[in-house]
């Protein structure tokens, strides 16, 4: 399989109470979320007395099929779509995690990744406990079968209060939703609601990594889970309680750099907004004499319109993205330069012959990827490329729920900006600088933001970084 240079998130989530067809819409929930994660997905239904659940490796398309949701009947669902991380990917891995307990039958599905994982399971084990995964979500639900709370509710409540880290979740019983976020806000996840049609009993509540699930099923958004806060959706209605103290907010701004799909409200902010206004920021801070824009498809087309709007450029899409590359594929047996990136991207000969080119990126991880594309650029004809990039230089891996190399990995960490710029061949190489990305983004205005991948100062303790693997790590 094509392993991307790029960062990659973990998952995303969804949740459907009271609508006869939760197992449908938690579908096309799943399916408005699949940027989030192309490794694995699961729905997990309710029918008012039991649950009932599927999950496979593979796309949400591909898994739920009309048969297989059929047997998912139920007027309550959450659902879950991941990437793996470091090592195979494994179904016993995939979400949610389905258990019996002695609080009853449960799910949950998590997006993010707990500092503390490794700490509390092992004190777990010496106690007794079995675990089925080595996902840090299960140790969530091991904590709420211990918790000495009686009801599901106070059991959840008690059991986030015991786990660090980042975590956006949902969570089904029998006859309720749950959604929880981390007090410190890492993650996005919003609410939403269906109004009640006839012959419905009552309104359907929804929630979703991003707004973008609520487009696709005709879902109104409401507002954010705050930092701190666990809902729950019950026959009684809805409660809401902060199970913790509020924490310093830091969410991670990556969400509007690149993860969160343009057309999504995240953190309360139009994602494209803020791609947009990093462009725009970008061309003042790094203007260049040139003939064009260009951006690498998708993650860099916003930004690169709001460079080309700034600058007074033209815009043109010198890279065509093929969008139907498979998991796998048949590699030519004499050696093709960068087939792995050609497989992917292919240049547009009759925009950039001979053009300067300023070509508009959202990262450089590896450096191998930017590489492989100035190369091919070059080879389609144009006379200059200059690299500017809608971040500050990514220095350290992220413990939150990034999948993200360990810093050895990461070039920006090793090598200077003019030492990038000549690893990866272009005439000249810029970053936006941290100011001017947390200013395009609207850092303070509603939200306070991780900024950690830039600066190496985290927002939680973190045992020594340089001795220890990113914590997204741990959902192997």
């Amino acid at each position: 399989m094509l392993r991307p240079d790029k960062f990659r998130e973990e998952c995303g989530v969804v949740a459907i109470f009271a609508n006869p067809e939760a197992e449908t819409l938690a579908y096309l929930g799943l399916h408005a979320l699949q940027h989030r994660g192309q490794e694995s997905a699961g729905i997990v239904t309710s029918d008012g007395m039991t649950l009932h659940a599927h999950k496979a490796m593979g796309l949400v398309a591909d898994i739920f099929t009309e048969e297989v949701l059929s047997r998912l009947r139920g007027t309550l669902a959450i659902g879950h779509t991941r990437y793996s991380t470091a090592g195979d990917s494994a179904l016993l891995n995939a979400q949610p995690i389905l258990v019996q307990s002695n609080k009853g039958m449960m799910a949950i599905a998590h997006n993010g990744n707990l500092v503390n994982a490794h700490e509390i399971r092992h004190r777990l084990e010496a106690q007794g406990s079995i675990f089925q995964t080595n996902s840090d979500t299960e140790v969530i639900v091991h904590l709420i079968a211990q918790s000495r709370e009686q009801t599901l509710p106070e059991a959840m409540a008690d059991a986030l209060r015991r786990v660090e880290g980042a975590f956006s979740l949902v969570m089904i019983s029998p006859d309720r939703i749950f959604a929880a976020r981390d007090p410190r806000g890492f993650r996005p996840l919003a609410m939403g609601r269906i109004p009640a049609q006839p012959g419905d009993k009552q309104e359907t509540v929804i929630f979703a990594s991003e707004t973008t699930a609520f487009d696709l099923i005709g879902a109104t958004y409401e507002r954010d889970v705050k930092p701190g806060e666990l809902i729950v959706v019950g026959p009684e209605g809805i409660t809401s309680r902060f199970y913790a103290p509020s924490q310093p907010q830091s969410s991670c701004i990556f969400e509007h750099v690149y993860f969160s799909r343009p057309d999504s409200l995240v953190f309360g902010r139009p994602v494209d907004l803020s791609r947009d206004a990093l462009g725009r920021q970008l061309a003042r801070e790094a203007p260049a004499e040139a003939d064009i824009v260009v951006p690498v498809p998708d993650s860099g087309v916003s930004a690169a319109m709001g460079y080309a709007a700034e600058s007074g450029l033209p815009f043109r899409f010198g890279l065509i993205r093929n969008h139907y590359v498979g998991r796998t594929f048949i590699e030519p047996s004499q050696s093709v330069r960068d087939f792995g990136v050609r497989l992917k991207l292919n240049p547009v000969r009759s925009v950039l012959e001979g053009r300067r080119v300023v070509l508009i990126d959202d990262s450089i991880v590896r450096g191998t990827t930017s590489r492989k594309i100035v190369r091919m650029i070059r080879s389609a004809g144009a006379k200059e490329v200059h690299m500017r990039i809608s971040c500050p230089p990514t220095i350290s891996p992220c413990f939150y729920g990034v999948d993200t190399p360990s810093k050895k990995q990461l070039i920006a960490a090793n090598k200077s900006v003019e030492e990038i710029r000549e690893y990866i061949g272009a005439d000249s190489l810029a970053y936006l600088s941290l100011e001017g990305m947390k200013k395009a983004c609207g850092d303070g205005e509603k939200t306070t933001y991780c900024t950690a991948c830039y600066t190496g100062k985290y927002p939680t303790d973190i045992v020594d970084v340089e001795e220890i693997q990113p914590a997204a790590v741990i959902k192997q």
